[in-house]
C-alpha cells in the first residue's frame, strides 16, 4: 500500500478471501512441517515448512505486514535458501543416482495409476493454465499494456 493511501477494509471479498487463501496455506505448511518428524533429517524439513507457514499466517492475520522491510526480508532469505537447496538436492541426486533413481530416497515412493496421474496432472496445471491465458485472445485484450509486451 503507497503512503497516503485509503486504508483498505480489511474484510472486503478480495480481502477476506486473500486472508482465508494465506490461513490455508499456513496450516498446509505447518501440517507438512508437523508430518517430517520421522524423515531421515526433519529438522532440515521441518524448518523448511515451518518457516512459510509462519510468514503466510501472519500475512494471514495482518495482511500490511507483506509491506514491512523484516517480512520482506524473512520471506526472501527463505526462498533463496530453498531454491540453493534444491539446486543442491538436484545436483546430489544427479551426482550420486546409483544408475536407477528408484534407489534414491527421491524416487522410491510407490505411486499407483491414480496417484501418479494426480501427481503428473497437479505439476503440468500451471503450464496449461499459462498457454490456455495466454493463447486465449479474449483473456489476452483485458491484460494491463506491461503484461502485453513479455514473450
Amino acid at each position: 500500500m503507497e503512503p497516503g493511501s485509503p486504508p483498505q477494509p480489511l474484510l472486503s471479498g478480495s480481502g477476506l478471501l486473500w486472508r482465508l487463501c494465506n490461513l490455508a496455506m499456513a496450516a498446509f505448511f505447518g501440517l507438512a512441517g508437523a508430518v517430517q518428524v520421522n524423515d531421515p533429517d526433519p529438522g532440515l524439513w521441518i524448518v523448511a515448512y515451518s518457516v512459510p507457514a509462519v510468514l503466510t499466517l501472519i500475512v494471514g492475520l495482518n495482511p500490511p505486514i507483506a509491506d514491512n522491510i523484516v517480512w520482506r526480508s524473512l520471506s526472501d532469505l527463505h526462498t533463496a535458501a530453498c531454491i540453493v537447496g534444491a539446486a543442491i538436492l538436484g545436483w546430489s541426486l544427479f551426482a550420486n543416482a546409483q544408475k536407477n533413481i528408484l534407489h534414491e530416497e527421491e524416487g522410491r515412493s510407490t505411486l499407483g495409476g491414480i496417484r501418479s496421474a494426480a501427481a503428473i496432472s497437479l505439476s503440468l496445471f500451471p503450464f496449461v493454465m499459462w498457454l490456455y491465458i495466454y493463447m486465449n485472445a479474449e483473456m489476452r485484450a483485458s491484460w494491463p499494456s506491461h503484461c502485453k509486451t513479455v514473450i
